[in-house]
């Protein structure tokens, strides 16, 4: 007998009511278990945040704004998405961050041990299940770094992953859902406690390092590179490429990443943008003066995706779903590299659900340009 674990819907207009009834409707009309959503910043936020809540009466909800949204039917973009986890598969209980900035060690613990209380209160003693965390963080607050690193702390080894809420590209207004709100400089922290198998994993596709470059000014609160190699930063990043600081643009940093090694591994350190006034550059991620920033080299961006899922199929069957929070300069690349296809194909083979980034999370790291998610097998645990 087949069943129903997790349900997904999309709805492509951009009035916020209808959007809702599209996406009520495509779930069943659920009057139970937890619904997770992803919405363009296109929306009329306010009013998409008063019919969500009217809508699901009944329905847990969290969600945050994206730079795109990712489905079994491919990427999407101006549209609202959403994936329903059934009751009897989950227990999941969320709780919001109001100020970020403020989070220390002992609200971290306190806020796993609240969230352990209240998926306990809704799990059979007779079904066997496993946590892990989902974290979705305004993108624009330049503190994902020190939240993610306390929340770890006090998580005790409960795998984690998620993503930095986006708005488009417009690097304006990122916002997180949760309670029937829209907030800005704000975490939703949701622990997901599933019968279903599962695994966190990410997944990246740097290959080598080509050139380095020491950061030798910045300013790691803001994100900013003032200067590379003691030269200003715009201009030693275009440099390197051999262009014109005129035509650095997202397409160029997505194609073209820096990225810092740490131990035996690279890790991107992706750039937002170029600013004008003194040629410095801002990113995604943390960066610090003295840190050594290498040009790197980069593989096929599909083929090592499909290959670590393929992995996961071979070590848990096929899968109900992928949650993902895949980086917005992923998608870039992806559209350049003429490959959408391709990866619209893997998105559909393997249930893909989630939406494009300005930041990744894995087990307390801030990433970029990484695909970051969970494979929730369709095998229950015994």
């Amino acid at each position: 007998m087949s069943r129903t674990i997790t349900k997904q819907a999309v709805s492509l207009t951009l009035d916020p009511l209808q959007a809702s009834q599209d996406i009520y409707q495509q779930l069943d009309a659920p009057c139970d278990g937890f619904i997770l959503f992803y919405c363009s910043a296109a929306y009329a936020l306010e009013q998409l945040a008063g019919a969500m809540r009217a809508q699901f009466k009944n329905v847990q909800l969290a969600g945050c704004t994206t730079a795109g949204e990712v489905t079994h039917q491919g990427y999407q973009q101006h549209s609202l998405v959403a994936i329903w986890f059934s009751p009897d598969y989950f227990s999941i209980s969320s709780s919001i961050v109001k100020s970020i900035d403020q989070f220390e060690l002992i609200d971290a613990q306190r806020k796993i041990n609240q969230l352990h209380e209240q998926c306990g209160s809704n799990i059979d003693p007779n079904d066997k299940y496993q946590p892990f965390l989902m974290t979705l963080i305004d993108g624009l607050s330049t503190r994902e770094e020190e939240f993610l690193n306390t929340l770890n702390s006090a998580a005790n080894g409960i795998p984690h992953f998620g993503g930095s809420a986006g708005d488009d590209i417009n690097l304006a207004n990122t916002h997180v859902y949760h309670h029937g709100q829209f907030i800005h400089n704000a975490a939703v922290v949701i622990m997901i406690n599933s019968r279903c198998q599962f695994e966190v994993f990410n997944s990246h596709h740097i290959v080598s390092c080509k050139e380095k470059m020491v950061v030798t000014a910045a300013d790691p609160l803001s994100r900013t590179v003032y200067e590379l190699n003691s030269e200003p930063a715009a201009n030693e990043y275009a440099r390197i490429l051999g262009m014109k600081v005129e035509d650095l643009n997202p397409e160029v940093f997505s194609l073209y990443p820096l990225a810092v090694k740490i131990g035996a591994n690279y890790y991107a350190r992706s750039i937002q943008k170029v600013n004008h006034d003194d040629l410095s550059l801002s990113f995604y991620c943390a960066v610090d003066t003295g840190i050594v920033l290498s040009a790197v080299q980069m593989g096929d961006i599909v083929d090592s995706l499909a290959t670590e899922l393929q992995s996961l199929r071979n070590k848990f069957s096929a899968p109900d779903s992928v949650l993902a929070c895949d980086c917005v300069l992923r998608r870039l690349e992806i559209e350049q590299r003429g490959v959408l296809n391709e990866m619209t194909k893997l998105q559909q083979q393997y249930r893909i659900f989630g939406f494009n980034t300005y930041g990744e999370h894995i087990n307390g790291m801030h990433l970029n340009q990484t695909f970051t998610g969970v494979y929730i097998s369709g095998e229950l645990y015994d």
